[in-house]
């Protein structure tokens, strides 16, 4: 079916005369913000203490405008008997926006979360070579990075949280350890004095605690040899036991 002649310009002046009633609304822009969406592309912002240098985000970047310079540092072995270990610390981290393309690649790449969107869009200058931005300002985009939408309260907790709270716990139980074994060791020194000898209720030999025989103090009289016990009665010779001597007296007497 052909089109009827002029059907293009009667749908346009429609849309005109549609929008002629209606009151325009102007942003009164920079006064007055836009209300960007929540996954808005402004900058990237970079998480320098994530970044283990693996450049993986630079070989991703189809403008390759990502540069990044490191240097390698030994580490001295954590446990006794264990081996070094050599790391990357970062040295050059920047961006080159005046050939970036804004795709996300290098952000959707880091295996560590170093790299962020951040909604920021206000960065344009007059020189193009200060489009380069380098780890300093992508840390400050950092702090403009909207937090995250708040997790399921079902799902399990994350893995990067988990580790760190661990991590945390051990260091915590660590110090706490130390500071007991340094106030019990200061107390056992404070504390403890050596005993000399001849103190009173300690040795043997002292009055009133001695349990040898023939010193006073602790035997019941009459039990104990050596105190003043009576001396069993012998019979006398001749005599059979039980019956009394010629010559004695009964009551212990001689006649």
């Amino acid at each position: 079916m052909m089109p009827i002649p002029g059907s293009g310009l009667a749908k346009g002046l429609a849309v005109t005369l549609r929008t002629m009633t209606k009151r325009s609304h102007t942003a009164q822009y920079p006064d007055v913000q836009p209300q960007l969406p929540p996954r808005s592309r402004g900058v990237i912002g970079l998480f320098e203490e994530n970044c283990t240098v693996c450049m993986l985000c630079a070989r991703e970047c189809p403008d390759w405008c990502i540069y990044i310079d490191s240097h390698k540092e030994t580490m001295p072995a954590s446990t006794p008997g264990g081996r070094e270990r050599s790391r990357n610390v970062l040295d050059r981290f920047a961006i080159d926006f005046s050939l970036c393309m804004y795709c996300g690649i290098c952000i959707e790449v880091c295996p560590f979360d170093a790299l962020f969107w951040s909604p920021e869009f206000e960065y344009a200058e007059t020189d193009i070579h200060e489009l380069t931005h380098e780890r300093d300002k992508l840390r400050e985009w950092m702090w403009t990075v909207p937090a995250p939408p708040a997790l399921d309260p079902a799902a399990e907790e994350p893995k990067e949280i988990a580790a760190a709270r661990k991590a945390v716990d051990k260091a915590e139980a660590a110090a706490a350890a130390a500071a007991a074994a340094a106030e019990a060791a200061q107390a056992e020194a404070a504390g403890a004095t050596p005993t000399e000898p001849g103190t009173p209720g300690t040795e043997p030999g002292t009055p009133g605690t001695s349990t040898e025989p023939g010193t006073p103090g602790t035997g019941t009289p009459g039990t104990d040899p050596g105190t003043n016990a009576p001396e069993p009665r012998t019979p006398g010779p001749g005599t059979e036991p039980g019956t009394p001597g010629p010559g004695t007296d009964p009551a212990g007497g001689t006649a």
